[in-house]
């Protein structure tokens, strides 16, 4: 049985495994990461089977032009061997229904399909245009929306160089100034 929750501490490392095996080292070069990179997701939801996660579907804070924020969806992976199961669709259900429930207005994507909601937005990179959607949560969220996509949520903890620094030099000698 697979169940959806939300994403906890303990499953970055599965997490990342999963992106890793189904989309590999490409992942990180792709325009929607540079929306994602040093932000915290704004929700974020696996599924599990057991104590094994099998999917993952993160959404991101983001501002579809100007004053207008919505949600970044992906990336959206599932397990190779667990595919076509509907794991996919129940994860992106459950992250729509979720962010209708937080208050969000619009979710935006890079999928399949083409959307006239989307038409004059852009991404800071490159992309297909004609692959960039979006799903309305309240009608009109995205009436006249126009202009750059870019990151709006909430940063990443970054560790303090210094105190790492400080912390090494502390704990190994061979790291610590040495006395003439």
């Amino acid at each position: 049985m697979v169940t959806i929750r939300r994403e906890r501490k303990a499953d970055v490392a599965p997490r990342e495994a999963l992106l890793d095996v189904s989309y590999g080292p490409i992942r990180f070069s792709k325009t929607s990461e540079r929306l994602r990179e040093g932000r915290r997701p704004g929700l974020s939801f696996v599924a599990a089977s057991g104590r094994r996660l099998v999917g993952t579907v993160r959404l991101w804070d983001v501002s579809a032009g100007p004053d207008r924020p919505a949600l970044l969806l992906g990336p959206l992976a599932v397990a190779p061997d667990c595919r076509k199961r509907g794991i996919g669709s129940a994860l992106v259900q459950v992250a729509l229904r979720e962010a209708t429930l937080a208050g969000h207005a619009a979710v935006l994507l890079v999928g399949d399909a083409p959307n006239e909601k989307t038409a004059a937005l852009w991404l800071p990179g490159p992309y297909e245009p004609h692959r960039l959607l979006a799903r309305e949560l309240n009608p009109g969220a995205l009436d006249g929306a126009r202009g750059l996509i870019s990151a709006s949520g909430r940063p990443e903890r970054q560790p303090d160089l210094a105190a790492l620094v400080a912390g090494l030099a502390g704990s190994e000698p061979t790291l610590a100034p040495r006395a003439a």
